[in-house]
């Protein structure tokens, strides 16, 4: 089974998708989060997510938009769907932020999974500093499973920090994560499993999937994010 990226909203694919096929899901969604106001908020994630009128480096994306009740209705409709799709026992990590995060985890247990903690990403000194302010230098991932997970899994010990800096060559995405953090988090996963990403983006899971050994689907609406995905997997192949 080889990797695979659908081009299409995640609302209208995962229903495709055979029930029980996956492993794990893993996955990093529009956080609609990036400002202290609703509107703040609901800008473009270009002008909310480049601090200080930086340059344009990187393509906007949708979805990012949303209020907290309409974000927390979108989470729980897609997660419902992905608990369907997903095997008994399978991992499930979701990346937010502070803002955001309450509502991951009140969106994955609306959903029937079983939450069971968060792991931080720390992104280093290397983000911006603000005098008289600590650093916003941490992403979370909440994880949680599709019911029992049992203790004696074909997976290894992962850490609960993990420290890598943001590297402009591997930068491919607005919010795109590093590379070798996905490659730590997709580990998670049984040997031999398959991994789901909704949301896709320049297809870091997916990247991160193959080298570690896994098979994974991804889905992405953004036309330019899914040709860079696309064009990342076929280097690999």
């Amino acid at each position: 089974m080889t990797n695979q990226l659908l081009k299409g909203d995640a609302l209208k694919i995962l229903p495709t998708f055979d029930a029980e096929s996956f492993d794990a899901l893993i996955t990093d969604p529009p956080y609609a989060s990036g400002g202290v106001t609703a509107a703040a908020r609901a800008q473009a994630p270009l002008r909310k997510y480049v601090q200080g009128g930086g340059p344009h480096l990187h393509a906007d994306f949708v979805c990012d938009e949303r209020d907290q009740r309409a974000h927390l209705r979108w989470m729980h409709l897609w997660l419902t769907e992905c608990a369907r799709v997903l095997k008994d026992g399978a991992p499930v990590l979701l990346f937010t932020d502070w803002r955001q995060l309450p509502l991951t985890t009140d969106a994955l247990q609306l959903a029937g999974f079983t939450w069971r903690g968060i792991t931080v990403w720390d992104k280093t000194e290397g983000v911006r500093p603000q005098l008289g302010r600590f650093r916003n230098q941490a992403e979370y991932i909440v994880w949680g499973s599709k019911g029992h997970m049992p203790l004696q899994r074909r997976a290894p010990v992962l850490p609960g920090v993990i420290r890598e800096p943001v590297r402009k060559a591997d930068k491919h995405h607005l919010t795109g994560k590093p590379t070798a953090l996905m490659r730590q988090l997709v580990r998670i996963c049984e040997a031999g499993g398959r991994i789901l990403d909704p949301f896709a983006g320049s297809g870091t899971t997916l990247v991160a999937a193959a080298a570690e050994g896994f098979c994974c689907a991804g889905i992405e609406m953004t036309d330019h994010y899914a040709k860079v995905a696309r064009a990342r997997m076929s280097q690999r192949s």
